[in-house]
């Protein structure tokens, strides 16, 4: 299945899930993220598998902050969001979000690995 997102999808999950309601601080980022995780070369996606798409969302809304706050929060629900949308709900401790969203934050994963590890909590 290959679920593409839009702006209103990912503004309703700022607005349901994120504590205090944040502002939008950077339109441009959430359109980032939106169009990252869809992209397709040669019409080949990019990001082929849902894990992949979620890592893409996860790590672009953590790195390039698009909320006047909680954007770590708002990375991990919007991927943890897809990957339920996809039909693949997440099982996930918040020691093991914290972690995850520390690596993506100070740039000591990249995608792929992300990709892996959201694998994992959909198993």
């Amino acid at each position: 299945m290959f679920l593409r997102i839009d702006l209103s999808w990912l503004l309703d999950l700022a607005q349901q899930e994120i504590p205090g309601d944040p502002a939008i601080f950077d339109w441009g980022a959430l359109e980032a993220a939106r169009a990252r995780h869809a992209f397709r070369v040669m019409d080949v996606p990019v990001y082929e598998q849902p894990h992949h798409r979620a890592a893409a969302l996860l790590e672009q809304l953590v790195r390039v902050p698009a909320l006047e706050h909680s954007n770590e929060l708002y990375g991990v629900v919007v991927a943890a969001a897809y990957l339920h949308a996809c039909g693949q709900p997440v099982a996930v401790t918040a020691e093991e979000a914290i972690d995850l969203v520390e690596q993506v934050a100070e740039a000591r994963i990249d995608v792929r690995q992300v990709a892996a590890v959201l694998r994992e909590w959909s198993r």
